[in-house]
């Protein structure tokens, strides 16, 4: 099969003609359909992310076509492969609903091979049903950036003024849902960045604007989505008492000190962490009657390095995904 595949950290990804995966026990082959790039990739390449299995092939909002079935997807299928790709069913998070914190998770793209290739193998227990609505290149940004959004909101509670810091891939999506769901959304991009400003407009959001000056009003939670530790200390000034800061990346710029102050009045900080298989059954059965709408740029497998590298610049408008 035809893979794009990462040697080490820092370096670009490399076009290779690989064995074809044979799947063990538990596990399906998968024809890849369509993948999407994440930012998550790109903290793997640069070193923050720091132990990838290696070489790796990356990938991990996988929609595919299943190969050889399985008790759980059939032959002919389609399905999606999520990060999370195995839990060990046994420690004390799995054994309370929060299998997102297994301490031996394996997660795609990282401990295992992923998506940027034209199979793959997968956990077939950790395999999602993708709803017939959506084509193939929409459908696989909800894997991530619409699950991991739709966790974080979550997170949120019942907040009615809700902010989402970083307007790209996921925050597009999840606004989709806060304002089905009749919140008041509140979308902060980097200053002057009129482009991502006028497509929160369109997507429903009550304004859009410089997230580190902050909206005109207090917000009872804001949902940090770029990796900028800087936007945590100037959400906290701008909520509610009462309100939550809700960091949905995996990784972040240190965040700088700031003022006791702006923490008082119980507001809090949280991280969300991965995402669980309720988490992926929830959103998919959700998404399709709102219906929740990825924009999407397509590209070639053999130039994801190019997709990564568009990704990196804020280049692309909603998700890049690649079709083998």
């Amino acid at each position: 099969m035809h893979a794009m595949v990462l040697d080490g950290a820092g370096t670009v990804l490399r076009s290779a003609n690989l064995p074809a995966p044979e799947p063990s026990r538990g596990e399906i082959l998968v024809r890849v359909l369509a993948c999407a790039v994440c930012r998550t990739d790109l903290h793997v390449i640069d070193r923050e992310l720091a132990r990838p299995k290696l070489p790796l092939v990356l990938g991990h909002q996988v929609v595919g076509e299943v190969v050889n079935g399985g008790e759980r997807h059939a032959a002919g299928s389609r399905i999606g492969i999520p990060w999370l790709g195995w839990t060990c069913g046994e420690c004390r998070f799995c054994l309370s609903e929060r299998e997102n914190l297994c301490v031996r998770a394996r997660f795609t793209g990282y401990d295992v091979d992923g998506g940027y290739a034209e199979l793959a193998v997968a956990d077939e227990r950790f395999c999602f049903p993708i709803p017939p609505d959506y084509p193939h290149e929409a459908a696989a940004p909800l894997l991530c950036a619409g699950l991991i959004g739709f966790r974080a909101l979550r997170f949120a509670g019942d907040a009615q003024r809700i902010g989402l810091y970083g307007f790209g891939s996921s925050a597009r999506l999840v606004c989709q849902v806060a304002v089905w769901q009749g919140r008041r959304v509140f979308a902060g991009t980097r200053a002057g960045d009129r482009e991502s400003q006028e497509d929160a407009l369109g997507l429903g959001a009550v304004w859009a604007g410089d997230a580190l000056a902050g909206p005109p009003e207090e917000l009872e939670a804001v949902i940090v989505f770029a990796p900028v530790g800087e936007l945590v200390p100037a959400a906290l000034r701008q909520l509610d008492r009462g309100g939550s800061v809700i960091c949905a990346g995996i990784h972040m710029s240190d965040i700088p000190a700031f003022p006791y102050e702006l923490l008082w009045g119980e507001r809090g900080v949280r991280s969300v962490a991965n995402l669980t298989r309720a988490d992926g059954d929830e959103f998919l059965e959700l998404a399709p009657k709102i219906p929740v709408r990825a924009e999407v740029e397509t590209f070639r497998l053999e130039d994801a390095n190019e997709a990564l590298d568009r990704v990196r610049r804020g280049a692309v408008r909603g998700a890049a995904v690649l079709v083998p």
